[in-house]
C-alpha cells in the first residue's frame, strides 16, 4: 500500500498543498515549525480518524479558516492498495450551532462514497513514530490502551464496534452504579448492562491477548537487534479482568513468569468476566464505578527484566518504541496482506551512530516510508542519495 496524491486545505497550518507523493523512502527536511510533523499527522489521520496532537477536532482546522463560522479543514489522498485505487477524502467542518457556539463534525468518503467512521477505518493503514509518543512507554495506562486500540482497529473492523458499544455501554452502567449507591434500589438491575460490557468486554480481552503476543514476537527481534544482543524485550499484558489464575493451593511469587493466555475462547473470558462482576457488584455499588474490564487493562515493557515505564533510560524507551513500531509495520502486514505506509518524525535523534544505521537497513522492503529531520547529515550519503528529498522552507514546500 502506498500513497500517490495527497491534498490538504486548511488542515494544520497548511492553507493549501497538492502533491504527487513517490513510492518508495521520502525524507521531509526543514526546521522546526515548518510543517512536517504535521503532513504525517494528515496522513496518519487518515488510517485512525485521530490525532495524537489535537485534543479536539477543532484544532486540526487552520487556525486562520477557523474564525469565519462555517470552516473546512479537508484531508484527500489518493492511494494503491494492491491492484487497486483508491480515493479517501476526511471533511473536518467547524458550522454554527445556535445563536454564539459553533460545533465540530466530520465527513469520511471512500471512492466517493459517504462511509461511517467505524467503515472506513483500517482501509488505509499507516505506522506512526512521534517523539511524544515515548508515553506510550513511560506515560499513564491510557496512552497504551490508545495505542493497542489505534493497532487493533486498522486490521479488525469488529474491533472497533466493539470499543464503541463498549464505552457506550460502561457508561450507562456506570450512571446506574452511582444512581444505586446514593438512593439505592434493586441491583438485578445491572444485569442488562453487565450482558453488554461483557459481549464487548470479552471481544476486546481477546483481541488484546492475541495483538500483544503476536507483536511481541515481532518487537524483541527487531529490539535485538538495535540493541546488537544486549537487551531482551518483553510485552507484560496485565488485564483488569484476567482469565488466567493460578492453579488452587499454589503460593504466588513475585516474579513476573510469562503467562500465555492465548488458549481462552471469548466464550471462557465472557464467562469469567460475568463471574467477576457478579463478586464485585457491591464494592462497584459503593465505589459508584466499574473497577474491572478493558478500560483499566494495564501493559508493560521490560528489557531485561526491568520495567522501563518506571526504570527505563530515555535512550532505551526510544530504541524500545522504534522496536515496537518496526513490529507493527511487520504485524499489519500480516493482518491485512498489503505494507502499511510508515511515518517516522526525527526518527534519528538521540541514537547512536550504529542504531542509525540498524534502523535504516530495516526500511529496505517498506513500500512507502515518510521521515521527517532537521538535519540531514544524520542520514549516511547512500540513503539520501537513494531517498526522495522534499525541502521545508518558509512555509513552502519544494521537492529536490
Amino acid at each position: 500500500m502506498y500513497l500517490t496524491h495527497l491534498s490538504l486545505t486548511n488542515f494544520r497550518n497548511f492553507s493549501r498543498l497538492d502533491i504527487d507523493v513517490l513510492r518508495g523512502t521520502m525524507l521531509l527536511v526543514g526546521d522546526n515549525a515548518q510543517g512536517k510533523t504535521s503532513l504525517l499527522e494528515a496522513i496518519y489521520y487518515l488510517s485512525t480518524f485521530t490525532s495524537f496532537h489535537a485534543s479536539h477536532q477543532r484544532e486540526l482546522i487552520n487556525f486562520i479558516a477557523a474564525r469565519e463560522p462555517l470552516a473546512v479543514g479537508r484531508i484527500t489522498a489518493d492511494y494503491q492498495r494492491g491492484d487497486r485505487t483508491h480515493r479517501l477524502e476526511v471533511r473536518i467542518i467547524q458550522e454554527k450551532n445556535g445563536v454564539n457556539n459553533s460545533r465540530v463534525r466530520r465527513e469520511v468518503l471512500l471512492d466517493g462514497v459517504k462511509r461511517k467512521i467505524s467503515e472506513a477505518i483500517g482501509h488505509f493503514n499507516a505506522v506512526l513514530f512521534l517523539p511524544s509518543m515515548l508515553s506510550i512507554i513511560d506515560g499513564p495506562p491510557a496512552e497504551r490502551r490508545q495505542y493497542l486500540n489505534l493497532a487493533i482497529s486498522q486490521t479488525d473492523a469488529h474491533y472497533t464496534a466493539a470499543l464503541s458499544a463498549y464505552d457506550k455501554a460502561l457508561g450507562q452502567r456506570n450512571a446506574l452504579l452511582k444512581l444505586l449507591g446514593e438512593r439505592g434500589g434493586d441491583p438485578d438491575q445491572l444485569t442488562y448492562w453487565d450482558e453488554q460490557i461483557i459481549l464487548a468486554g470479552a471481544y476486546i480481552i481477546k483481541a488484546r491477548i492475541q495483538t500483544i503476543r503476536e507483536i511481541e514476537d515481532l518487537a524483541a527481534l527487531a529490539h535485538n537487534e538495535l540493541t546488537r544482543g544486549a537487551e531482551r524485550l518483553r510485552l507484560v499484558y496485565r488485564p483488569a479482568y484476567d482469565p488466567y489464575s493460578a492453579p488452587a493451593n499454589q503460593i504466588a511469587l513475585p516474579l513476573d513468569a510469562p503467562i500465555d493466555r492465548t488458549g481462552f475462547s471469548k466464550e471462557e473470558i465472557a464467562d469469567g468476566f460475568q463471574e467477576a462482576l457478579l463478586t464485585t457488584r457491591k464494592e462497584e455499588i459503593a465505589r459508584g464505578m466499574t473497577t474491572i474490564g478493558p478500560h483499566r487493562d494495564e501493559m508493560h515493557f521490560l528489557s531485561n527484566g526491568i520495567d522501563l515505564g518506571t526504570y527505563g533510560s530515555r535512550g532505551q524507551i526510544r530504541t524500545t518504541l522504534l522496536a515496537i513500531k518496526i513490529a507493527e509495520v511487520a504485524w499489519m502486514r500480516e493482518k491485512t496482506g498489503f505494507w502499511p505506509v510508515l511515518l517516522l518524525d526525527e526518527v534519528l535523534a538521540e541514537l547512536d551512530p550504529h542504531r542509525r544505521e540498524d534502523l535504516l537497513k530495516r526500511l529496505n522492503g517498506i513500500e512507502q516510508a515518510l521521515l521527517t529531520t532537521t538535519d540531514l547529515d544524520l542520514f549516511n550519503p547512500k540513503f539520501v542519495e537513494s531517498a526522495a528529498t522534499w525541502y521545508f522552507r518558509d512555509g513552502r514546500l519544494t521537492t529536490g
